[in-house]
């Protein structure tokens, strides 16, 4: 799927000097900025589920260690 992305200048500034340091595209780095957020951001909601399921059933032992 095609779409655009509109940059302030300052972003396409050093999206460009980005891409000429590591002598690659503008396109790819912004499509790997994209997959590391979205990586990143899913990694975040798993471990949110996860603690949300889980600390209930710790809170307990979690109140009397930190005590």
């Amino acid at each position: 799927m095609a779409m655009t992305l509109r940059l302030s200048d300052a972003e396409s500034d050093a999206l460009r000097r980005r891409a000429e340091q590591e002598s690659r595209s503008m396109q790819d780095i912004a499509r790997q900025a994209v997959r590391e957020y979205i990586e990143t951001h899913s990694r975040a909601e798993l471990l949110g589920q996860v603690l949300d399921r889980e600390l209930p059933r710790y809170a307990e032992a979690l109140e009397r260690l930190g005590q």
